[in-house]
């Protein structure tokens, strides 16, 4: 029998030392949800980051991603610009979904301290550049309800879907993702709302979302999540 060289043993070594070196240096993805307070209470027990964390555990993804909140209740789409630095960059993310709008639109007619539509758009393409900047993979989501009625007389609807066309439009422009839950949402509230109630199909309040909810919107980020 033929015995190796001397160079082929130092190669098959050199490459079978890179292999299990790349096993053990790889990393999970971090995760951010960069949020208001339905986010903040995502990451709660029970809360659609929790529960996608689940799922990733059942998926043996565990160690594939490591989902991160940084929600703030209250917080308009200039909030999260101001506060990226600290609560996402610092944290060096490789994914970061970004689910705002609903108290941009909310404020508007509780407080008269929305933002108009044409300084969210500015916002929010000003919180995607810092993002692509740093080459993170960029999800963005539609708000999704103020209001469960179907018929769209829920006070905000008109505002709602327009912000939402603006983040279609952002995400088409940008090449980001898209978790359009204002369409989902209402797709799922004409099949299981036909009581045209305002709230307790998703929401507890017209806004926060159930435990139903929270496993619908877990679905469905879960689901571009994965779909790389």
């Amino acid at each position: 029998m033929r015995l190796l060289s001397r160079s082929s043993i130092l190669l098959a070594l050199f490459t079978g030392f890179t292999f299990f070196s790349s096993l053990t240096t790889r990393r999970s993805q971090k995760v951010i949800f960069f949020g208001d307070s339905i986010t903040q209470m995502g990451a709660k027990p029970g809360g659609y980051i929790v529960k996608m964390t689940e799922a990733l555990a059942q998926k043996n993804l565990s160690s594939d991603y490591e989902l991160i909140g940084a929600g703030v209740g209250g917080n308009k789409v200039y909030d999260l610009y101001l506060r990226m630095d600290d609560d996402v960059l610092a944290q060096n993310p490789d994914i970061v979904f970004i689910w705002v709008g609903v108290n941009d639109v909310w404020h508007k007619t509780m407080f008269g301290t929305g933002t108009d539509i044409d300084k969210f758009e500015k916002f929010y393409t000003a919180i995607i550049n810092k993002l692509l900047d740093r080459h993170i993979r960029t999800i963005l989501v539609t708000p999704a309800v103020i209001g469960e009625k179907t018929d769209f007389t829920n006070q905000q609807d008109g505002d709602l879907n327009a912000y939402s066309q603006v983040i279609r439009n952002l995400a088409q422009k940008f090449h980001c993702g898209l978790v359009d839950l204002r369409e989902v949402f209402h797709t799922y509230e004409l099949q299981h709302n036909p009581g045209n109630k305002e709230s307790g199909i998703l929401t507890v309040d017209r806004v926060h979302l159930n435990e139903t909810g929270n496993q619908f919107v877990a679905d469905k980020m879960l689901e571009v999540l994965l779909n790389k």
